[in-house]
């Protein structure tokens, strides 16, 4: 069988150019199939969305030599605060502080925009001999075989690969078509994401305020900006979504408090429904899931990306690994290993967000009082808070080598 590519890479967001850039520099064939056009997201004006990436994730990056690109823009974290709160009463008095002395591995981790995101790895790719991109093209149909697996596409080409990768999201048509199951269900929640600018410096510092209705994250910006996921019940977010801009301000302000001055709106407003949804098996026959495809989890932590990017790490360690060695990079027991790596770690991960967002989305008083305790707690022991602060990050164990910063 003739391949066009070693792998073929559907999903052209983030995580299937970061697979696509990591198994191109370690000599694969590659070629990433994106349905949106290539510029839009790159050349777009700043609409609010922005990623928290852990310092593994930023690790990953530069080993793929994307973070250079992007540095300049990154915001880092120096400091996270977490505590219960109630609209228009500010945070409760016990907390958990989280600050990047405490694991001196610099900053906790870095914000950066989607637009300078898509944008570094777009040029990345750009300039990659083995990767080819092709923006603006639909997978309608695949097919597996003894030796590859088939793509076609709309326009009616047929592309054949070793292995195809299905980067491709929650409603991931790679898995679909493969007949992968998936496990989940709604919160009944849905997040409303914007940033506001601000009248005073917000020192890198990001916040995590546990409402009744669901968490408001407020994360730091470049510049007195910051990024806001704001979830809230349904029908609520709903009806605030549906206010003008003004009106959106006046609802949000008790829930975000006045330690940072003045706020207004910069940028777009946009939501979406919480839920999680996770594939009952990460591989197929010549096939392997990455990031939401295979994962999707609540915002809680702004573990969704960073989560993706270890899945990145993990199966372009597996693939380069069985190249090198002359396997058939698309055999069962090959895209097994990837599986056991990965699949125990990120459904564990899913399953504890689902918990701690269950637990604190409520007001009952006992839980409340409970909650506040254990925060205190937790912010009295240092070898704890370290041990969270690590797992968070992305460097407890011992990560694939990209998110070590290693090249394969």
């Amino acid at each position: 069988m003739d391949h066009d590519a070693d792998v073929i890479i559907t999903g052209g967001g983030l995580n299937g150019p970061a697979l696509g850039l990591a198994l191109s520099r370690a000599g694969l064939s590659v070629i990433v199939i994106d349905a949106q056009p290539a510029r839009a997201r790159a050349e777009a004006n700043f609409d609010g969305r922005a990623y928290a990436l852990a310092i593994a994730s930023k690790r990953l990056l530069e080993a793929i030599g994307v973070w250079p690109r992007v540095a300049g823009e990154a915001q880092p974290i120096r400091e996270i605060r977490t505590c219960d709160g109630r609209p228009g009463e500010g945070p409760a008095p016990l907390h958990m502080r989280f600050e990047a002395g405490e694991i001196e591995e610099g900053p906790m981790g870095f914000m950066v925009e989607d637009r300078h995101l898509y944008a570094a790895f777009l040029a990345a790719m750009e300039e990659e001999p083995r990767l080819t991109h092709l923006p603006e093209a639909r997978v309608v149909q695949q097919a597996a075989g003894p030796a590859g697996i088939t793509v076609t596409l709309e326009d009616g080409r047929v592309l054949c690969g070793r292995v195809l990768a299905g980067c491709d999201g929650r409603a991931s048509g790679t898995a679909r078509r493969a007949g992968i199951t998936r496990t989940g269900w709604g919160y009944g929640q849905t997040a409303l994401v914007c940033a506001v600018a601000h009248e005073r410096p917000h020192h890198g510092v990001a916040h995590q305020f546990f409402m009744p209705a669901g968490p408001l994250a407020i994360l730091p910006l470049r510049g007195n900006r910051s990024s806001i996921v704001w979830s809230e019940a349904t029908a609520t977010a709903e009806a605030i979504a549906a206010l003008d801009d003004a009106a959106f301000l006046e609802v949000l302000r008790p829930r975000f408090g006045d330690f940072l001055g003045r706020i207004e709106l910069a940028g777009g407003r946009f939501s979406y429904p919480l839920s999680l949804t996770l594939a009952d098996r990460y591989t197929a026959p010549r096939l392997a899931l990455v990031g939401d495809a295979a994962h999707g989890v609540h915002p809680i932590a702004g573990q969704g990306l960073n989560l993706g990017l270890r899945d990145v790490g993990a199966l372009a360690e597996v693939l380069v690994e069985a190249h090198r060695r002359g396997e058939d990079i698309g055999a069962a027991d090959v895209l097994d290993r990837y599986q056991s790596w990965r699949r125990f770690d990120a459904t564990a991960l899913a399953l504890g967000m689902d918990a701690v967002n269950r637990l604190f989305s409520s007001d009952n008083p006992l839980l409340r009082l409970a909650r506040d305790a254990g925060m205190g707690l937790v912010d009295a022991l240092p070898g704890l808070k370290r041990a969270f602060i690590r797992q968070a990050a992305g460097i407890a164990g011992t990560p694939p080598r990209l998110l070590r910063g290693r090249a394969l």
